[in-house]
């Protein structure tokens, strides 16, 4: 069986942290499942992304940005609603189709982009995945697999020609 919290009330705290309860985030840790996939509702309106479950200052949080605020149309002190899921992707977010054909188009690429990091997969893949327009995706994608094959291994200098 999956993984999974029960749907519960949340708000943020500062700028963009939800604080969470040791008894929500207690069965994902004990399962080895730092990273989770979210369900965040409000009013109607339902966003999902996957998240990482951050120890700071002796207390569990998730990121919440400014991004996810405004998809959700939320603002400070509203409470909304969270549920948790097993992370079961590979790499902890959702691969963009268009990063995906082209690293499989591209062996040495494919290898490359495999032997890095998850956390800067991850990062490679949400900088493919904010762009809107699917021709953009499939253009950064292809720049970005001959940087990385080019040793680039630079946030900024990744998507550049």
């Amino acid at each position: 069986m999956k993984l999974q919290s029960r749907p519960f009330e949340a708000t943020i705290k500062g700028m963009h942290a939800i604080p969470l309860s040791e008894e929500i985030v207690k069965p994902f840790l004990d399962a080895g499942q730092q990273r989770v996939k979210v369900i965040a509702s409000f009013e109607g309106k339902e966003i999902s992304f996957h998240g990482a479950l951050q120890k700071y200052h002796g207390t569990y949080h998730l990121t919440f940005g400014k991004d996810k605020q405004k998809q959700l149309g939320i603002f400070p002190n509203d409470y909304f609603t969270l549920q948790f899921f097993e992370d079961n992707s590979k790499y902890g977010a959702e691969m963009p189709e268009e990063l995906e054909a082209v690293l499989l188009s591209d062996y040495d690429a494919f290898q490359i982009f495999e032997s890095l990091t998850p956390g800067k997969q991850r990062s490679i893949i949400y900088m493919i995945a904010r762009y809107k327009v699917q021709q953009t995706r499939i253009d950064k994608s292809l720049i970005l697999c001959e940087n990385i094959k080019r040793g680039i291994r630079d946030n900024k200098e990744l998507l550049k020609q």
